[in-house]
């Protein structure tokens, strides 16, 4: 077998062992058994578990802005543009068992290295929204704001309502799920005549 079906070989099964066991229960012993290699074959391309997990995860975060790229619209309003990225992102992330192991990891266990992973991760749709944000407000589609803290907002609001919110009860649709982004991002929950009473 060709050296580089090798190496896509070994990071293939890394990967399904990531996802499987997450990253503290990975080793090299499983990703060689997964691969159907000698652990030896495995160092010939990298040097520990850390180097291969960085590798994956890699291929993720370029996988996720090519998905995010294909979504963006020009033509379309600020708040169109952000339910489509973010519809096809939570779908990727519900599509991807890594993403929801290396979550249960730094949930349950808190390895570093799972929430280092995690983050990178989550920095991609940060960077992206705060892009958005940052355009719609200098074309006049959303008010003055600071797009690194709307952008926080508006993925931790994203995150209760499609991941946190079903812990508690049923799963809200998708069309519940925009409401609510434009109820607390775009109109505000205080009645037009009674805003200006909270300012005051």
């Amino acid at each position: 077998m060709p050296a580089v079906d090798r190496r896509k070989q070994i990071l293939q099964a890394a990967a399904q062992s990531f996802a499987l066991f997450g990253y503290k229960a990975t080793t090299m012993d499983q990703v060689a058994k997964i691969a159907n290699v000698g652990k030896g074959t495995i160092y010939t391309f990298f040097t520990n578990k850390e180097e291969l997990f960085d590798e994956i995860l890699y291929s993720v975060i370029l996988e996720m802005k090519e998905l995010a790229e294909t979504k963006i619209k020009r033509d379309h309003t600020f708040f169109e543009k952000l339910y489509r990225v973010l519809d096809a992102l939570l779908e990727f992330r519900g599509d991807h068992d890594l993403f929801i192991k290396l979550s249960q990891e730094v949930r349950d266990v808190g390895t570093p290295k799972a929430r280092e992973g995690l983050a990178k991760l989550e920095r991609v749709i940060l960077d992206y929204l705060e892009r958005e944000i940052a355009y719609a407000r200098d074309h006049g589609e959303i008010k003055p704001c600071d797009p690194q803290v709307v952008a926080v907002v508006m993925f931790k609001l994203y995150i209760a309502l499609t991941s946190d919110f079903n812990q508690i009860r049923e799963p809200l649709g998708k069309e519940e799920i925009h409401h609510y982004i434009r109820l607390f991002l775009a109109d505000g929950l205080a009645e037009s005549s009674s805003s200006s009473a909270v300012t005051t």
